[in-house]
Parts: C-alpha cells; sequence; structure tokens
C-alpha cells in the first residue's frame, strides 16, 4: 500500500496543526496490530512517500501537490493521502479528475464530512470551499456524494441543490447502516473511486481534534463499520483522511482513530 503525506493547511490559520496528523497517525499505527477483517498490520511492509511543503505559500503548494499526485495515479494503482486539513484534498482530486479524463475513465467521489464545504471559492480554496472549487473546475457533480453533512449554510443549500448533489444524511445513515453502506458502494460502482474523509463526519465525543466540532454524527464504530466495506471496492483508487489535528486531542482519541482508519484501508 502507498500512503502519502501531504501536510499541508490552508483554513485562514483555523487547522493550524493539522500538517503534524500524517507523522501522528502513523504513529499510533504501531499499536493497531490488526485490522476490523483481523488482517496483520505490518508497518514495516508500509510504502511511505511525502510531499514536502511550504505552507506560507499556497500557490505553490497546490502546484506540488497537483504535480505529485498525477504521477502518483498513473503509477499507483492505490494510494492513501494523510492531511493536513481539506484544502489538500482540491488539488489532489483535480489531479485524480485529470487522470481519469486522460484515461477515459470516470471519475467518482465520495466525501464524508460534517460540512458541505461548498462556500464561494478564493482564488486558493480553503478547507471550507474545496468541493465547490473542484466541481467549478469541471469534476461532475452527478458523480459526488456527500455523506454525513449536517450544517449547511444557505448558500451551500443553493449550490447542492442547483447541482443536484447527492446527500446521505445522518438520519438516512442512522436508519439502517447496512442499507447505507450498500447505498454508497452502489453509487461508486462503475467508476474510478476517490474517497475523502474529513475527521469532523465523526461525533465530536469520539474525535474531538478537529477545527470544527459538529455534534450528532457518526460513532468511530460506524465509520470503521463503513470504511471497512468500502475498502474492499476493486475500483476504489485512493482515500484521503484530513482534519484531524493532534494539538487538540484528548488522550490521543483522534490520532488513534486515524490509524485504525488506516489500519481498515491497508
Amino acid at each position: 500500500m502507498f500512503i502519502v503525506k501531504v501536510p499541508g493547511i490552508n483554513g485562514l490559520g483555523k487547522t493550524k496543526g493539522c500538517e503534524k496528523a500524517g507523522n501522528a497517525v502513523l504513529s499510533a499505527l504501531k499499536e493497531v496490530y490488526s485490522n476490523e477483517q483481523g488482517k496483520i498490520v505490518d508497518r514495516g511492509l508500509l510504502d511511505l512517500e511525502e510531499i514536502h511543503l511550504d505552507n506560507s505559500n499556497v500557490a505553490l503548494s497546490n502546484e506540488l501537490i497537483y504535480k505529485n499526485c498525477f504521477e502518483i495515479f498513473e503509477k499507483k494503482p492505490k494510494t492513501i493521502f494523510l492531511g493536513g486539513d481539506h484544502s489538500i484534498s482540491y488539488s489532489v482530486c483535480s489531479a485524480f479528475l485529470d487522470f481519469c479524463k486522460k484515461d477515459g475513465k470516470s471519475p467518482c467521489l465520495v466525501v464524508f464530512d460534517a460540512h458541505a464545504d461548498l462556500m464561494a471559492p478564493m482564488e486558493n480554496p480553503t478547507h471550507e470551499e474545496w468541493l465547490r472549487a473542484l466541481i467549478e473546475k469541471g469534476f461532475p457533480p452527478e458523480n459526488i456524494l456527500i455523506v454525513g453533512a449536517r450544517n449547511l449554510e444557505r448558500q451551500e443549500r443553493i449550490f447542492l441543490d442547483q447541482h443536484k448533489l447527492k446527500l446521505l444524511s445522518m438520519n438516512f445513515l442512522n436508519e439502517d447502516l447496512h442499507d447505507s453502506c450498500d447505498t454508497i458502494m452502489e453509487f461508486a460502482n462503475g467508476k474510478e473511486l476517490y474517497v475523502s474523509i474529513d475527521i469532523d463526519v465523526v461525533d465530536p465525543a469520539f474525535a474531538p481534534a478537529t477545527g470544527y466540532c459538529e455534534p450528532g454524527g457518526l460513532t468511530s464504530r460506524q465509520l470503521l463499520y463503513i470504511i471497512s466495506r468500502v475498502a474492499k471496492m476493486k475500483n476504489l483508487r485512493a482515500v484521503d483522511i484530513v482534519e484531524i489535528n493532534p494539538e487538540k486531542d484528548y488522550n490521543n482519541m483522534t490520532v488513534k482513530l486515524g490509524a485504525k482508519l488506516l489500519a481498515e484501508l491497508l
């Protein structure tokens, strides 16, 4: 499994600390001996790389992320990207989109997030509007599924409705988690799948170390179950795990959850 640390942050000062998440999650992985399927986790077998970034120069960081990720998609069958905040997903997914276009494939994006990230984008998209910027760049909105969003601003709701973006609400997920997984997998079937996991999709009782804690989210158990199923999909090409801030953690709970999610994907 190829794992790439992408310590980028562009959260207007609100996500400082997330650049340390990659190292923290990999360190916590040492204490995850097996995943939910019983597979032994051998950290020594991991293929690791880091995209070295200067977070004081966001434009240059975005260029470096895009260039490196496009090459990765051409060479690696499956990659896990460890952020960083959610702004990194704009450049990584832009590379994914262009890679799919080049190969004549249909890109699919499933985003686990408490927020829609559909605010009007800045010149260099932050963690609050990266998804809207990606859609405006050309990612097909009909191939995007947002899972777990539970606090949308008015302009985000309007944009979501106008572009007919699909949303699986927390109420839908809670009604039947098994059927919800089926829905996610059916949506992604037949496409090149990219999964983006913002840790704030999890209720802050289980993952407090993030910038925008939003009550009423998934339990850690629920997310682990979903990801363990999604990980079995043969068309899964890439996953990012973002918005973990070790500086805000309590008893290392959030970092450990990030490590367990990573273990499910190995």
